[in-house]
């Protein structure tokens, strides 16, 4: 990489850091989960608390497209929330509707996001990475994550994309 290169990438960490802590929502896409049963929302709300960020919104909503819509719209809305993150409903079964829901919504795709979740995800778990559809964006001026609903899934897009960025993409949007 070259000086200029590292001097950006530099300057945009320490302007990040400037942002401060963050508000974030959760919310699992579910028809079975409750907050009792909801270890995937739980470690995603944990992850972001011990990030020094806030959990500002939870919801358990029914993998059903109409539902997922209006929790969504009504938490990009919500001023206390800078970014979205969903858990649940992006694989190919019949009643996974969360990605086509996400995508419609979103003003801007970050396509890298998802590439990059499932190159990680292939390392641990090889080639059924590819029927994730994980996938990130920006709608309405919030940074909004789409996530499998498997627990090891929700860590490893948090630890090695969502949260070291977070901060960065708010900062960005912010200009």
């Amino acid at each position: 990489m070259s000086d200029s290169h590292e001097s950006s990438a530099a300057d945009h960490e320490r302007a990040a850091e400037a942002v401060g802590a963050l508000g974030f929502a959760v919310i699992t896409l579910s028809d079975t989960r409750t907050e009792e049963t909801d270890k995937s929302g739980a470690a995603i709300r944990e992850m972001i608390v011990n990030a020094g960020h806030a959990a500002a919104r939870y919801a358990i909503v029914t993998d059903d497209p109409a539902a997922i819509r209006d929790a969504l719209v009504a938490t990009l809305d919500d001023p206390a929330v800078a970014v979205v993150v969903t858990n649940g409903g992006t694989g190919i079964s019949t009643r996974d509707s969360a990605y086509e829901t996400i995508t419609s919504l979103l003003d801007k795709r970050l396509d890298g996001f998802g590439e990059l979740f499932r190159m990680l995800s292939y390392e641990e778990i090889g080639a059924a990475a590819m029927l994730s559809r994980a996938v990130g964006g920006i709608a309405r001026g919030k940074v909004l994550f789409a996530l499998p609903g498997s627990t090891k899934a929700v860590r490893l897009g948090m630890e090695k994309l969502i949260l070291p960025q977070a901060a960065h993409l708010s900062q960005e949007l912010n200009k």
